[in-house]
């Protein structure tokens, strides 16, 4: 009689048939073969996208468009989960390239801020500060050229500005000073040093790419240090193959995907403490908005001490940052900020801060209202979220000042695309898709509310999503598929 004992069987799992290996391996192939299809697709329709003309010439095709490459996503990520590890993880990471690739085919189609990018960047690179003057200013007309300042032509067209003194400008707000914090400023000196003359806007989008893919691979670090390789890949493509990344992150450049970096890493890579402070001050630095992650990294440290590690790193970070364009411009360092929030109410119109409150209580009520609701959302984010997942306190803080404030721009919720692939609750998605609604349609509905619409719609589904999962939601799924409950 042999020696060996056999292995032992939980009680209520069947032994598997001797079929069931070879039916999962052609499922296997199946969900990578599908999925390498959806990938094909979704990189197809962003290379169409970028290519098809700009927010104002046809907001309504490039609505489309996104439409599509959603829906494109969302069943890519479906069929990836049924994947094996390996290639789920080599899908993931093809896919993100593949589809930043594509967002490189046309310049810049929805916003012109990268076009303040590269002036700061050439405005530093000359010993100036960026925070002394404004793009229109006499004292900088040595650094102008015919790309962010055409000479020639009617000066109309997507992006170009005419100034009060004559000038015809691609940088928006071209008489007031920059916004941007030192980190994104330092950022835009890196690349403009790294470019070629006649580079354009080309290397702030690569720059971008780069940023994105960086933060898929961080995702996938992540997920196998927590020890959940074979979800690892799932989440990360929440990010990787995002729309919102390859449209906004690289396509417009936009600076906010450096700070979702920072974030991620401070989040997952990184113990409490005074690393994940200083990660999380040079996010800050990059741009106000993961100032919102902060209770979400302190969640469950009820220790002033450990409190006080990251709060000072993070402050110190900043001021560090700060300091070398405060002794060259003083409090000039401020830029416009004081000005953009006084501006951004937002427009005047359809468009306005705090619309679903709105719609509850008056105007001059909505305002304190929110500032309540998020600082008790941060106290119970800090005082009960979980230590070992701090991103999902920042996702819940994030993700409820997103739909609180409803902004007009939905390159403001790359942040919480990044923090929705680490926790996988992927509902929260629709809020940057509400943002991305409101921003291509409200040039094609004027009159109607579109604001309360999207974003309410997306906090239905913020709503349902943590109904369903809760414990007697889970339990009675999960019988619906004849398997016994489980933990998520």
């Amino acid at each position: 009689m042999s020696d060996i004992a056999a292995p032992r069987r939980h009680p209520s799992r069947p032994l598997p048939s001797p079929a069931a290996a070879p039916t999962n391996r052609i499922s296997a192939r199946i969900s990578v073969i599908v999925t390498a299809v959806l990938l094909a697709a979704l990189t197809a329709v962003v290379f169409d996208t970028v290519r098809a003309g700009d927010s104002t010439g046809d907001p309504g095709r490039l609505l489309a468009g996104y439409a599509v490459a959603w829906t494109l996503f969302a069943a890519a990520v479906w069929a990836v989960r049924r994947a094996p590890t390996r290639a789920a993880t080599g899908l993931v990471l093809a896919g993100a390239g593949a589809v930043a690739l594509a967002a490189l085919a046309a310049p810049p189609r929805t916003s012109n801020d990268m076009f303040r990018y590269a002036w700061d960047g050439r405005v530093q690179a000359a010993g100036i500060s960026p925070y002394a003057h404004p793009p229109a200013a006499p004292e900088l007309a040595t650094l102008r050229d015919d790309w962010l300042f055409p000479t020639e032509g009617a000066c109309r067209g997507w992006g170009l500005t005419h100034t009060d003194s004559g000038l015809c400008v691609r940088i928006n707000r071209p008489t007031v000073p920059t916004i941007y914090p030192p980190v994104a400023e330092g950022w835009f000196f890196a690349v403009h040093a790294l470019s070629p003359s006649d580079g354009r806007h080309k290397p702030h989008q690569v720059g971008g790419a780069v940023l994105a893919f960086g933060t898929t691979i961080a995702l996938l670090t992540v997920g196998r240090r927590r020890g959940d390789p074979r979800r690892a890949p799932a989440r990360a493509a929440l990010w990787g193959w995002c729309p919102a990344v390859p449209f906004e992150a690289v396509n417009n450049a936009h600076i906010d995907a450096l700070g979702v970096l920072l974030t991620v890493l401070a989040l997952g890579t990184v113990a409490t403490g005074a690393r994940r402070g200083a990660l999380l001050g040079a996010a800050i630095a990059v741009k106000l908005l993961p100032v919102l992650v902060l209770p979400g990294a302190l969640s469950g440290q009820r220790s002033p001490a450990r409190v006080a590690r990251v709060v000072s790193a993070s402050l110190a970070v900043v001021a560090i940052a700060y300091l070398p364009y405060v002794i060259a411009s003083g409090a000039g360092v401020l830029g416009y900020l004081p000005g953009y929030l006084q501006e951004e109410g937002y427009e005047p119109g359809d468009v306005h801060r705090f619309a679903l409150l709105r719609l509850l209580l008056p105007d001059t009520a909505a305002g304190a209202t929110v500032i309540v609701l998020l600082v008790l959302t941060a106290l119970y984010v800090w005082w009960c979220g979980d230590p070992a997942r701090p991103w999902r306190g920042a996702l819940l803080l994030t993700g409820t000042a997103l739909l609180l404030v409803s902004p007009n721009y939905p390159w403001y919720s790359l942040l919480l695309v990044g923090l929705v692939a680490l926790d996988g609750r992927w509902e929260w998605l629709t809020v940057t898709m509400a943002g991305t609604v409101l921003y291509l349609g409200g040039r094609l509905l004027h009159g109607f509310p579109l604001q309360a619409w999207a974003y309410g719609a997306a906090a239905v589904c913020v709503a349902l999503g943590a109904c369903l999962r809760t414990a007697p939601a889970r339990e009675f799924l999960e019988r619906r598929r004849g398997r016994s409950p489980g933990c998520t």
